[in-house]
Formats: structure tokens, C-alpha cells, sequence
């Protein structure tokens, strides 16, 4: 049996629960899988739900999981971001990215020494790292020396739910779809729609308060978190996604627009350009940014939507379950 630790399903972690949500799907099922989760509704047909609360998410780890683990006795167990202390067998671990370490100001001074601690220690013992972009992985050759062959690049993909619309004709409001904090420079966004006239729609949890009032003073229309079809139908809508973050690990926003024909004006951060590639506007002058990929929308929808097919959750699994069956 293979576990699969699916405690952010549910819970509105976006990229988190995304690529859990995602994977699970697109998992073969001659696997034998399971799925660890407080929320065993959310778990896909032909993968056996385990359910397991816990108020304290440190107690879960150091205690709760590993416990329930020594009782299943898997073949293997995949986490993301952190393998719990005393498991009773080998481990492989996702890393979404290493931004903590780039940029102190991504997260508070106790979660970045957490994760500091946690996130390199766990990659080091584990058995196999997935990492979700190229990007990623050269920053855990480059920052914890994790030896190239035991990394396998898995990259994200937009669900098949994001697809573009008949029409292809927009409402001409711009769109950001990322957390409201520090390190997505959602300001950035809001002065670029400012700068060129139009309304920019926010979608989103709210994790910082100043921002959000910031945001919401500066006329940004400001939705949190909706559904997925909702979603769905905002980027089909959308003039254009705006993507001001400085650092990703992949940029899982920018392939759910490009997947529903939207162009994509972002900063040139290296995992958006290997995402990307010349299927959108990549510039630090977002502002002219906008206005080129308006002019040049048509020739953007059809690269995007090109690009997009690159990446797919099947293939995605397919690579995760190659090291399931070498491991297990």
C-alpha cells in the first residue's frame, strides 16, 4: 500500500490542494493507494480514504500520522513540504519551492525557521524528492545539495476543468489570481490596472490585512476564495491575467489562464519563463505589459492554449508512479 498524506484537501491551501486533489485523479489505479485526509468526501473513486483529524497540525505530525502510519504499515508514504519523524517506512516528499530561502520577507520569523529546519531535513532523508519545476530543482542541488538523481521533475498542470470559451471574448477586467501577501505583490497588479484604466478582479485568501485594506481602498474588486467553476469562467472572461509574483515554484495561475485562452502578462521570474516560454508577456513594466498582450490577444490565446497542452496531470503521474513501483 502507498499513502499519500491528503490533509490539505479541503481546506483552501490552492497549490497545496491542487496538486494532492490533481494527483490522486490521475494516479493509476493498479497502484494500491490511500489517501490520509480530514476530509474523506473530497478523496477520488479508486483511492481508499483514510480519515484523520487534528486541531494542532505540529501535534499530527510529530504524532497522530506517525502512529497511524505504524498501524497501516505502508510500502510508502508521500508527503508535501515535510516528512513526520518515525515512520515505519520509506518516504518520497513534493517540494512546491524553496522561497523561504530566497527571500526572507515570503513568511513570518517562526515559520521560516520552521520551515528552514523542516523542509531541508525532510528532503535529505527522504527516498526520492519530487520537485514540481526545474526551477525547484536546481535550487535543492544548489541550497541542500540533494544529490540530481534523486530529484524527479513533476510539473504541475491545469485540471481539465480550465478550458477556453466558444466565444473567446472578454468583459475587460483584469485578473489576479494569488494570495493577498507580501511576496505576490498584489499591489503591483492593482497599480498596473490603474495605470491602464481597468477594473482588476482579486481572487484569492486574504492573508494580510494591510493588503487587503490596500487593495480594497484601491478599488480592486476583491472575491477570496471561490469555486472552481467560478474561477473557470473568470479566467475565460478576464482581458488578461496579471502576475506580478517575484518567485515560483511553477506559476500554476499562469497555465489555468493560458488553458482558458487568456493571455498572461507576468515578471520575468525564472519559473514562469520555463512555464511560460514566448506564450505570454513576461516584463517588469506590467502596465506595458497589459497593453501589449490586449493588442496582440488573439496571437496570445492560441500560444497560450499551445503551451498549455504541455502539460498534462497524467504525465505528471506518470513520472510519480515510475518512482511509486521503483521504490515500492
Amino acid at each position: 500500500m502507498i499513502v499519500v498524506d491528503a490533509d490539505t484537501l479541503g481546506r483552501h491551501r490552492t497549490g497545496d490542494e491542487t496538486y494532492v486533489r490533481e494527483l490522486l485523479r490521475a494516479l493509476p489505479r493498479d497502484l494500491d493507494l490511500a489517501a490520509v485526509t480530514r476530509r474523506p468526501d473530497l478523496v477520488p473513486e479508486g483511492v481508499r480514504a483514510i480519515e484523520l483529524h487534528s486541531r494542532v497540525q505540529e501535534l499530527r505530525m510529530l504524532w497522530t500520522l506517525p502512529r497511524l502510519l505504524r498501524r497501516l504499515q505502508p510500502t510508502l508514504a508521500h508527503f508535501v513540504h515535510a516528512i513526520p519523524p518515525g515512520l515505519p517506512c520509506p518516504a518520497v516528499l513534493t517540494v512546491q519551492d524553496l522561497s523561504f530561502e530566497r527571500d526572507p520577507t515570503v513568511m513570518g520569523a517562526r515559520e521560516r525557521a520552521i520551515f528552514k529546519t523542516v523542509v531541508p531535513w525532510s528532503a535529505r532523508r527522504a527516498a526520492h524528492v519530487f520537485a514540481i519545476s526545474e526551477r525547484t530543482r536546481v535550487d535543492l542541488v544548489e541550497l541542500y545539495r540533494i544529490p540530481e538523481e534523486k530529484i524527479t521533475v513533476t510539473p504541475l498542470a491545469p485540471a481539465p476543468e480550465f478550458r477556453p470559451s466558444e466565444s473567446g471574448e472578454h468583459d475587460g477586467y483584469l485578473l489576479f489570481v494569488s494570495s493577498i501577501e507580501p511576496r505576490k505583490d498584489p499591489l503591483a497588479a492593482l497599480a498596473a490596472a490603474r495605470a491602464v484604466g481597468m477594473p482588476l478582479v482579486v481572487v484569492g485568501p486574504h492573508k494580510d490585512a494591510a493588503l487587503v485594506r490596500a487593495m480594497r481602498d484601491g478599488g480592486a474588486d476583491l472575491r477570496g476564495y471561490v469555486p472552481e467553476d467560478e474561477l473557470v469562467r473568470l479566467y475565460q472572461r478576464a482581458a488578461c491575467l496579471v502576475h506580478p509574483t517575484l518567485y515560483e515554484g511553477f506559476a500554476l495561475t499562469c497555465a489555468e489562464a493560458m488553458a482558458c485562452g487568456t493571455p498572461v502578462v507576468a515578471r520575468p521570474d525564472a519559473a514562469v519563463r520555463e512555464l511560460v516560454g514566448d506564450a505570454g508577456v513576461l516584463t517588469d513594466d506590467l502596465a506595458a505589459g497589459i497593453e501589449r498582450a490586449l493588442a496582440e490577444r488573439d496571437r496570445l490565446r492560441v500560444a497560450g492554449l499551445e503551451r498549455a497542452r504541455l502539460y498534462t496531470w497524467d504525465e505528471t503521474a506518470r513520472r510519480t508512479a515510475e518512482v511509486y513501483r521503483r521504490l515500492a
